[in-house]
């Protein structure tokens, strides 16, 4: 019994030996610390900060450095904004050396003891701040998991419900809806089906391609240089300029300025569409007078569809999205545009009777995206990243709805009631005229 009881108190004083032995060995071993390094393919500075973190690599082992190139690689660009955003500071241009929670952008003789000062503190402190592990711990909130569907990755999805919100709403455009309705109204008084088809096919899918590349060519401006401060600005004041001019439209239709076809403009389309109309030619000439035309009519109406596009695309460059994702997203947005002007297509086709658009729905159209407008430009003046999260986008638009809801019954039901008359769209009751007496 005694010899068992020595043997029990032996293996225990050695796994106590052996416990402490390796805790001090921990404690004495540095912990690993990340330097994250921001840089740029062709960058002078990011060239000459490079072998001096090579040398503090081999000075201190547990060091890792973890760089983004970011000049080239628009996934990089959104991780360098989300550095930015837990550390508080504007990324203005590379190399940004990020250690702990402090930030160097640039490079100069003098940080080198300051980077070394803050590697040493770090190393100090195992339990220090690393803003890799805080950007990682933000992003994983952003995803979740449903049933039957697996993860959702909730900052995408409203860039998709902002595209579909967008898009629709675009889609209502009084401009091209009045182009399309009276084209289709000349081109059925032919008596063509056939011709129908083709000339409205063809509109749609010319306007539809440039309109696209329109698109396109604003995304492609504002990626290279949507991160500076003062265009962020320039888009905000435009998409308020719009929306307030639109939203005067609902009142004082075409009075002042306004983002319309002028009448001065509509004599030549009438002209444009009766000859596009009356050709005689071949289906493929038929074809090429219908793309003149809706080159054409894509011109003068980018006044008038200027502002969702150029609001949309800033979204999307905000979110550094991939090339595939948003050519996904620019589909999404062209189907969804199209959506209404297809519907009175295909009903022109089937039953050869073409809708009208009159200006009472056009002031309707203008005070919808007047609002919406507005709510975006005000959004992204006072906070873009609302519109990086899906239940703050969807606010700003179900808040933007609720307005012009209210506006319109305001405007319509509630100060008719009242004799208060605003703008020129109700029928105002004549006053009575007063008879001279003889």
């Amino acid at each position: 019994m005694k010899h068992t009881t020595r043997i029990v108190l032996l293996l225990t004083f050695f796994l106590l030996l052996f416990s402490t032995s390796a805790v001090f060995a921990q404690t004495n071993e540095p912990a690993p610390l990340n330097i994250y390094f921001f840089w740029g393919d062709g960058c002078p500075h990011c060239a000459e900060e490079e072998p001096y973190l090579e040398s503090l690599k081999k000075q201190y082992p547990t060091l890792t450095i973890v760089d983004y190139e970011v000049w080239y690689h628009e996934e990089n660009q959104k991780t360098l904004e989300e550095f930015a955003k837990v550390l508080d500071f504007e990324a203005s241009g590379v190399p940004v050396t990020i250690i702990g929670d402090q930030v160097w952008i640039g490079f100069r003789e003098e940080y080198k003891i300051e980077m070394e000062n803050a590697i040493q503190a770090q190393l100090a402190n195992p339990t220090g701040f690393d803003a890799g592990k805080e950007v990682s711990s933000q992003n994983s909130g952003n995803i979740v998991n449903l049933p039957l569907i697996g993860e959702v990755d909730l900052e995408k999805q409203s860039m998709i419900v902002s595209t579909l919100i967008i898009g629709f709403v675009d889609g209502f455009n009084p401009c091209s809806l009045w182009v399309l309705s009276v084209l289709l109204a000349l081109t059925i008084r032919s008596g063509s089906r056939k011709k129908t088809l083709i000339v409205g096919l063809t509109y749609l899918l010319v306007t539809a391609v440039v309109y696209g590349l329109f698109i396109t060519g604003v995304f492609t401006l504002l990626s290279y240089v949507g991160y500076l401060k003062w265009i962020q600005i320039i888009v905000a004041v435009m998409a308020i300029v719009f929306g307030v001019v639109n939203l005067k439209d609902y009142f004082w239709y075409k009075e002042g300025l306004s983002f319309t076809i002028s009448d001065k403009n509509k004599p030549k389309l009438y002209k444009n569409m009766r000859s596009t109309v009356m050709d005689s030619r071949s289906i493929l000439g038929l074809i090429g007078s219908s793309a003149a035309l809706a080159v054409g009519v894509s011109l003068i109406e980018f006044s008038c569809t200027a502002g969702f596009p150029v609001i949309w695309s800033n979204l999307v460059a905000q979110n550094k999205v991939s090339v595939i994702s948003y050519v996904l997203l620019l589909a999404l947005y062209m189907l969804i545009y199209l959506l209404d002007e297809l519907a009175i297509f295909g009903v022109a086709v089937f039953t050869m009777q073409a809708s009208r658009v009159e200006e009472k729905h056009g002031r309707v159209l203008k005070l919808i995206s007047g609002v919406i407008m507005l709510a975006l430009g005000l959004v992204m003046a006072l906070n873009p990243e609302w519109m990086n999260e899906l239940g703050t986008s969807l606010v700003v638009f179900g808040v933007a709805l609720a307005c012009t809801v209210l506006i319109y019954f305001l405007h319509q039901k509630v100060l008719p009631r009242l004799g208060i008359y605003i703008g020129n769209g109700l029928n105002y009751p004549k006053k009575p005229k007063k008879h001279r007496r003889r």
